[in-house]
């Protein structure tokens, strides 16, 4: 028995599990795990809503499930938490897990998927992983948020994939002022503007036209949303850089901001977005140590045919 087994032994292990209740293959892949993890002795927490909707009794496991009627304190004492549903659910569980910094690992039930650590043929994979402590934790860089009105702060959160600063209404664009380090930066009439994460950089960001960062480099990134500006161009910025956006007061649009396409908070002309580094990272859960590369080839399905480039061999060490 290793050190951390003698540590771990004794100690009662705990493993979150949320689930996308609405989809039949969330259920059937939330109940293998209940099953097959309180079968090792690893005690299983659910939200009450969820084990209603899966039809769980908690007497019916051994050792019995844990129920929790709401997100607070969701994740304590938990060695893990997973999230079975796409890259959507998988937000929602850094939403739970943050206070408590238990590691999050995805089972992909989504389209493409890029925070999920396994697809849904891999259950079986998963769960001696977690049995075994096959794991290892990995933090991501998020973002800390705040809106202001008039100078007095409004809403306060975070973000892992990015906050996105978008027009209320679809007929007119909004104006605003961008500032780096407080310094302006240039001014806008745009769609939006989103403000991201090298983890979002797969996400909106992706779709805005921005550039995909690998997790593994430190920065923040600014991508204009359709803006009518000779300059508007997608930045990448030191990760520790102030960024702010301002909704020009003059302007008739009326804008919202997003937070990982979750949280939204309403923007009158006026209002001050500042985004910076959280001092407090998300904690995603691996599997495996696959470059960031093969991830981009696998979920973008992107054409190598012809490469002939060195492959790794058992000499590498790789």
């Amino acid at each position: 028995m290793t050190g951390a087994d003698q540590e771990h032994a004794g100690a009662t292990r705990r493993v979150l599990v949320l689930t996308h209740t609405g989809r039949d293959a969330a259920r059937d892949v939330t109940l293998s795990f209940c099953k097959a993890l309180t079968e090792h002795d690893i005690v299983v927490r659910l939200l009450a809503q969820e084990a209603s909707d899966l039809g769980v009794h908690a007497s019916a496991y051994d050792p019995p499930i844990e129920i929790m009627d709401g997100d607070s304190g969701l994740a304590a004492d938990c060695e893990l938490a997973v999230v079975v549903g796409g890259d959507g659910s998988i937000l929602r569980g850094a939403e739970v897990t943050r206070e408590s910094g238990t590691p999050v690992l995805g089972v992909n039930l989504g389209h493409i998927g890029f925070l999920a650590e396994a697809e849904v043929d891999d259950v079986e994979d998963v769960i001696d992983a977690i049995v075994e402590r096959r794991w290892t934790p990995e933090d991501r860089l998020a973002l800390d948020v705040r809106a202001f009105r008039d100078g007095e702060l409004v809403t306060h959160t975070f973000a892992l994939n990015e906050a996105s600063i978008e027009k209320a209404a679809r007929e007119r664009m909004i104006e605003v002022v961008v500032e780096i380090d407080n310094r302006p930066l240039s001014r806008w009439g745009c769609d939006g503007v989103v403000l991201a994460t090298p983890t979002g950089s797969t996400a909106y960001n992706f779709s805005a036209g921005g550039p995909i960062v690998w997790p593994g480099v430190e920065a923040l990134l600014v991508v204009p949303i359709s803006a009518h500006a000779l300059f508007a161009r997608p930045l990448v910025v030191a990760p520790d850089s102030l960024l702010a956006v301002e909704v020009i007061a003059r302007t008739d649009g009326i804008g919202v901001l997003w937070c990982d396409g979750r949280r939204a908070v309403d923007l009158p002309p006026g209002a001050r977005i500042e985004v910076r580094r959280a001092e407090q990272p998300v904690r995603l859960a691996r599997l495996h140590q696959a470059p960031f590369t093969d991830r981009l080839v696998a979920k973008f399905d992107l054409p190598v045919q012809g490469w002939r480039g060195r492959r790794r061999s058992e000499g590498d060490g790789g």
